[in-house]
């Protein structure tokens, strides 16, 4: 079984992976429940902490039933990674995640996320800044690579290894691809298989569906899988992937009183964290999914993403409750969605 540091992990773990503005507690809430073994939070600016930015600040909450936990920061200054990893220390988590696969141009911009990729030397100088300022375990989620002429994840994985970084997880893209075409999972498998690697290795990127995680396991040998776009409004991956890695059979997709009891707990923990125009505000991006193969919902999802209180949103939710009564869904597929080029690492 995997071990991050000081954390024991279940055997072939699920990660929830970090995502801005979407893996806040309240998404995180839901996801656990549904079996995610390991989360972070958003990806959280080392300067924002160090400014004592009220967005960034928040970003560390978390709450007991969340661990084992892992705050994830950001930048390409070696002093302010090391004062963030500090800051992040201080509320407590399990680990310190660093983000070097973000490809977002705002960040890669200010030579950050996806940017220290075109310099490994600095990679290993902000790594080895974060490992050196906090007793807390240190992981790294990064890409391939920049582009497909600089496809390096294998001697970056050694280095980080080399100089102190409990896990790696890799999204199978280069950062000049963002999130277009398919995830290359070939050299996730290499750097797994390498025999002077020996800390887990997570496998991130199109992860959608129960049979494509076990194909992936089988073929790649990696220690776990990290899930990002395929659990928005749909945080029943993880237990199905979970079931059908150990029994080979799939769940019956959730019904409709699951799905919506699932909608209302997510947007109590929303309003409750957020408040009442924030919550529902930010609720509204997970509801295409959450109700997504009922025939003619868009009458209903319209009036959802209108309202503007929890008390008109659930009586909404009664209606759909009993309009679609009847209605039985159909295994699927997870359809991987694009939400606005944020950053699902």
């Amino acid at each position: 079984m995997p071990k991050i540091g000081h954390i024991s992990l279940p055997e072939f773990p699920l990660l929830l992976a970090p995502m801005e503005d979407v893996s806040d507690p309240p998404f995180r809430a839901v996801c656990k429940t549904n079996g995610a073994d390991l989360m972070y939070s958003e990806f959280i600016s080392s300067e924002g902490l160090i400014r004592d930015a009220m967005k960034s600040k928040r970003k560390l909450d978390f709450s007991e039933e969340e661990r084992p936990f892992g705050i994830q920061i950001f930048g390409g200054d070696e002093e302010a990674m090391a004062m963030s990893a500090r800051i992040c220390e201080t509320v407590n988590p399990d680990l310190v995640d660093i983000n070097f696969g973000c490809p977002v141009k705002k960040v890669v911009s200010k030579g950050a996320g996806a940017g220290v990729l075109k310099d490994i030397s600095l990679m290993v100088r902000l790594t080895e800044s974060v490992i050196k300022s906090t007793k807390l375990p240190v992981t790294v989620k990064t890409r391939l690579g920049w582009d497909d002429a600089t496809k390096n994840i294998e001697e970056v994985a050694e280095r980080m290894q080399d100089i102190g970084v409990q896990a790696l997880s890799i999204h199978g893209r280069t950062r000049c691809q963002l999130y277009k075409g398919q995830a290359d999972w070939t050299l996730i498998g290499k750097v797994k298989n390498n025999p002077r690697i020996h800390i887990p290795i997570f496998g991130n990127g199109d992860i959608d569906s129960p049979q494509k995680a076990k194909e992936y396991k089988n073929r790649y040998g990696i220690d776990g899988i990290m899930i990002g776009r395929a659990a928005i409004g749909y945080p029943w991956i993880f237990k199905e992937i979970k079931n059908y890695l150990h029994t080979g059979e799939i769940l019956p997709a959730p019904t409709l009183t699951e799905r919506l009891e699932v909608c209302r707990t997510h947007l109590k923990k929303s309003v409750d964290w957020k408040g009442p125009i924030v919550g529902i505000n930010e609720m509204r991006r997970h509801y295409t999914n959450y109700l997504k193969g009922l025939p003619g919902i868009k009458e209903f999802r319209h009036r959802l993403v209108t309202l503007n209180s929890p008390e008109e949103v659930n009586e909404v939710f009664d209606e759909i409750a009993h309009h679609y009564r009847d209605y039985i869904f159909e295994p699927q597929s997870i359809e991987i969605i694009d939400y606005h080029q944020k950053c699902p690492l």
